[in-house]
């Protein structure tokens, strides 16, 4: 059974930072790719960050450029989103996903979906 488990959400204030962390079962990186996603209140869904393995490649969204880091740890089949400068523009529900390719149509491209974890930016 495939599933990803998210954590590490949770309340900061702007200029802070969080790490968000995702346990993934049931497949491996190479199977996979891995995006974040994030949705905030009364917004689409967007990508925030897809890393392939199979290539080494990592496409971030433009507005986290520059802040946010994702790693993994393959023999652990763990990936984590570093989250630094935050800011409450990015304020949302935060998801992992398995993705068969990234690009820019990765979220129509996914597999499976965590359940979600908060993330709350204060001003």
């Amino acid at each position: 059974e495939v599933q990803l488990v998210e954590s590490g959400g949770g309340l900061v204030q702007a200029g802070g930072s969080l790490r968000l962390s995702c346990a993934a079962s049931g497949f491996t990186f190479d199977d996979y790719a891995i995006g974040w996603f994030r949705q905030a209140p009364g917004k689409e869904r967007e990508g925030v960050v897809c890393i392939d393995s199979k290539d080494n490649s990592t496409d971030y969204a433009d507005s986290v450029k520059g802040r946010f880091t994702m790693s993994s740890d393959n023999a652990k089949n763990l990936v984590y989103l570093q989250m630094n400068s935050l800011k409450p523009e990015d304020t949302a529900v935060y998801y992992c996903a398995a993705v068969v390719t990234c690009g820019p149509r990765a979220q129509a491209m996914v597999d499976y979906w965590g359940q979600g974890t908060q993330v709350t930016v204060s001003s």
